[in-house]
């Protein structure tokens, strides 16, 4: 796996998966926990996982479990600079860049559980660790 991460930020599969309990993102969970890496997520990621079938209660406590980060004017217009740079645009890229944007500005070494490795690679260049969920 990884050596060492000092954070770990959560795309919405990532965040997903630990609100569902998925076990091999428990125990990635595990490994990052001993390595005392920091979980983190951007605010715009609870909206994307929050759905009528989510369970309300595992998802509150798994929030109390993680830094939740904003999305701040600043933010917004670095997102919308990584995704020029990278090439993409639009609605279905925008929730990416703002996390891409987020996990670039945490303290490193940065691993991330996506589920769309392909975009981050292009958002976050060789930056932060992608690991695939």
């Amino acid at each position: 796996m990884i050596d060492h991460v000092e954070t770990v930020v959560l795309d919405a599969q990532g965040l997903s998966a630990w609100v569902a309990g998925d076990r091999k993102t428990l125990a990635m969970f595990q490994v990052f926990h001993a390595m005392g890496a920091d979980l983190v997520i951007g605010a715009n990621t609870i909206v994307e996982v929050s759905h009528e079938r989510v369970n309300l209660s595992r998802l509150q406590w798994v929030l109390s479990h993680i830094k939740v980060e904003p999305v701040t004017k600043a933010a917004a217009k670095a997102s919308a600079q990584l995704l020029k740079v990278a090439g993409l645009h639009g609605h279905k890229h925008a929730i990416d860049a703002t996390v891409a944007e987020m996990a670039l500005r945490q303290p490193g070494p940065v691993a991330m559980l996506t589920s769309d490795v392909d975009d981050m690679a292009r958002l976050c260049g060789n930056r932060v660790r992608l690991i695939s969920v």
